[in-house]
């Protein structure tokens, strides 16, 4: 049974917890507009569908990982000068890297390389920002020191495949992206609020939540149902509260699923529902929550209840 939508803003959370990422550029009302930059290799932000018309935007919201690539021998060979006159000493190659991008003047490199985000250790998507000003959250994603456990969302537009000639022959879609995280995933778990009655494993399980959702099988976080999830674990910390608690009736975490509302109307709204099962007497209940995915920014919608199938 559903419960009806909430109108208390204190039942809902929908900060990034205490704020995992790193700082973000701020601009005041004075700043210039800046008009978004030309993708080299776009023809639009939207490709026709079947009968002519522009498709609606594909959005999407992922979990992976962002590294840069040079696209061309020759800009492999300006960053080496480059590197060369810079002070580097006693820094490892991936230091060296970090450093020079992030010097003003190098900033030309920075707009010409290959920003490609890998999920599951799988290239996906070719990023580029909207605003030439958002080059700082991928120099931000560009971290001195290596760590599986990085973790970084991105939120934008897919589009078109990249042309051959764009990054090495990598032809994956290329997204227009508004906002980039880009935390530890210690960090993400220090800073899930914890319940007044946490289990003494709550961590424990955060990480087994988390690590499920990572791990769905093909999560690009491009459908709907992957977008509420992954919003749903980056933003709603009674997702792990739910688990928790399960895990202190001694239940297991058996079951993620997302199934569109039927309280939607005329928005994408969907629910992601818990499926938690007693490991004495397999007994199993479900616990949901709504998420709005119409736009590009998720939003939840009702806070975490019981669900019950019809």
């Amino acid at each position: 049974m559903d419960t009806p939508e909430t109108n208390d803003p204190s039942a809902l959370r929908t900060d990034v917890y205490s704020s995992p990422a790193r700082p973000l550029p701020s601009f005041s009302s004075s700043d210039a507009v800046l008009s978004p930059q030309a993708c080299a290799t776009c023809q639009g932000a939207a490709e026709p569908n079947s009968d002519g018309q522009e498709a609606a935007p594909s959005y999407i919201y992922a979990l992976g990982r962002v590294d840069a690539r040079f696209p061309r021998v020759s800009l492999e060979k300006e960053f080496a000068q480059v590197a060369g006159r810079a002070d580097t000493k006693g820094k490892t190659d991936r230091e060296m890297f970090q450093t020079v991008l992030s010097q003003r003047e190098n900033r030309y490199l920075v707009r010409q390389l290959c920003w490609v985000m890998t999920i599951q250790g799988l290239d996906t998507y070719l990023l580029q920002p909207r605003d030439p000003a958002d080059f700082d959250l991928l120099l931000a994603a560009l971290r001195s020191a290596s760590n599986p456990l990085d973790i970084d969302v991105v939120i934008g537009v897919r589009g078109p495949i990249a042309a051959p000639d764009a990054c090495n022959g990598l032809m994956i879609p290329i997204v227009s992206f508004d906002q980039i995280y880009s935390f530890s995933r210690d960090a993400l778990m220090g800073a899930i609020p914890r319940p007044d009655k946490a289990p003494k494993g709550f961590e424990a399980t955060a990480q087994e939540v988390f690590d499920r959702v990572m791990q769905l099988t093909d999560n690009a976080g491009a459908t709907d149902e992957h977008r509420a999830l992954n919003y749903a674990v980056m933003r709603y910390p009674a997702i792990y509260a739910t688990v928790a608690d399960a895990h202190g009736r001694n239940a297991s975490l058996t079951g993620v699923e997302v199934r569109p509302s039927r309280l939607g109307g005329a928005r994408k709204v969907v629910d992601v529902i818990l499926s938690l099962t007693n490991r004495n007497n397999d007994f199993t209940e479900k616990f949901f929550t709504r998420v709005d995915v119409t736009e590009e920014f998720p939003f939840l919608v009702t806070r975490m209840s019981p669900y019950y199938d019809r």
